[in-house]
């Protein structure tokens, strides 16, 4: 796998670079070795392109969250990991909290989390909407990050509800955005900032931001 190409994508120095490859690389052999033995992750297609398919275009979100000052994340619909291990992995925020209602994929999660020591991450069970109503100080965040999962307006009405105003929905979205904040309209005009979209390289998807009013 293109491991060296994942290098313009981290920060720090090269010993700093390289020990957060060697842990990105222990946590993609756990979630191959789940995904062949135990339960689905990802796709087998996407096997031997989970560099630049979801490692790489998860990193891509490392600028975005760090420029906008992110402190405490959620990311909704965890699934195998993406985007939240990689930009944990990588120094994003300094909480996270990974928000998946599969079982057997939040079994995962609090397997390749403890390997890692990653103590600032915090898998939970549920529906967020249910989170929302009975634990709603557990998944309250500044930042709101989620890939591959809802369309954009019923993302939104989700991320409404755990983040603040001036909070930031973080959304890894595919070559159909456009489309998807055309079709928000005015849900997403009332109650959020202008989407700014930032074309993923070498991809057709994209990472889209708006912020909470």
């Amino acid at each position: 796998m293109p491991w060296a190409s994942l290098r313009p994508l981290l920060p720090g120095g090269p010993e700093e670079v390289e020990r957060c490859i060697g842990r990105l690389r222990t946590f993609a052999s756990e979630l191959l070795r789940w995904n062949q033995g135990v339960s689905n992750l990802v796709s087998r297609d996407d096997e031997p392109r989970l560099i630049d398919r979801h490692i790489a275009e998860s990193l891509a979100g490392l600028t975005v969250i760090n420029s906008l000052g992110c402190k405490k994340l959620l990311d909704f619909g965890s699934g195998g990991g993406f985007p939240a291990m990689p930009l944990a992995l990588a120094g994003a925020g300094e909480r996270w909290t990974l928000v998946e209602s599969r079982r057997n994929k939040t079994l995962f999660l609090r397997r390749a989390v403890q390997a890692l020591g990653l103590s600032h991450v915090e898998v939970v069970t549920g529906r967020l909407e249910m989170l929302a109503d009975d634990q709603l100080r557990a998944v309250r965040a500044d930042a709101f990050t989620s890939r591959a999962t809802l369309k954009l307006g019923p993302t939104l009405a989700l991320a409404a509800r755990v983040l603040p105003a001036g909070g930031h929905a973080i959304l890894w979205k595919g070559s159909g955005v456009h489309d998807e904040i055309a079709a928000a309209g005015e849900a997403l005009r009332n109650g959020w900032s202008e989407p700014v979209v930032h074309a993923l390289r070498d991809s057709v998807n994209a990472i889209v931001v708006m912020t909470r009013k």
